[in-house]
């Protein structure tokens, strides 16, 4: 089913901060890093009024959402998560659309992430090339974490 991509409301800060979890989770981390992550992966009502966040509705269900944080020519996609049984059906392809639109109708020239490792491969199919490598080691574990971009 399609998703209907529309502004994220500040009364459904807990559904998205608890499907950016789950989708965390998704990929197998330790609890004790996804605690470390818990102020990444939780948004507010301030947050969702200061940066463009969509949500993805399938029927009355909020199944993901995506963030930009608008930078003059360039814009971070900041967030861009699914229920895990919402992952494979093409509601991550309608918001990543979804977000590359809104950046490039708010003059944005460049879309760029600093994504999870697993999501590597996902951006890469929506067209993004890896620019660089962040560090981000975790308990003396070496981990980077894939920079890409798109030009819009």
């Amino acid at each position: 089913m399609k998703p209907i991509i529309d502004q994220a409301r500040p009364g459904e800060v807990a559904k998205l901060t608890a499907i950016a979890h789950a989708a965390k989770r998704h990929w197998g981390y330790p609890e004790a890093w996804i605690a470390r992550w818990a102020g990444t992966l939780t948004l507010t009502p301030g947050y969702i009024a200061a940066q463009p966040t969509f949500a993805a509705r399938v029927g009355e269900e909020v199944v993901g959402f995506h963030a930009l944080v608008l930078q003059g020519a360039a814009a971070q996609l900041d967030h861009l998560w699914l229920l895990p049984a919402a992952m494979g059906q093409g509601i991550g392809r309608a918001l990543f659309e979804h977000a590359e639109a809104f950046a490039r109708q708010n003059g944005a020239k460049r879309l760029w992430v600093e994504s999870d490792p697993h999501a590597e491969k996902f951006y890469q199919h929506m067209g993004m090339t890896v620019y660089g490598r962040q560090p981000a080691p975790l308990d003396g574990q070496p981990r980077f974490l894939p920079l890409l971009e798109k030009p819009l």
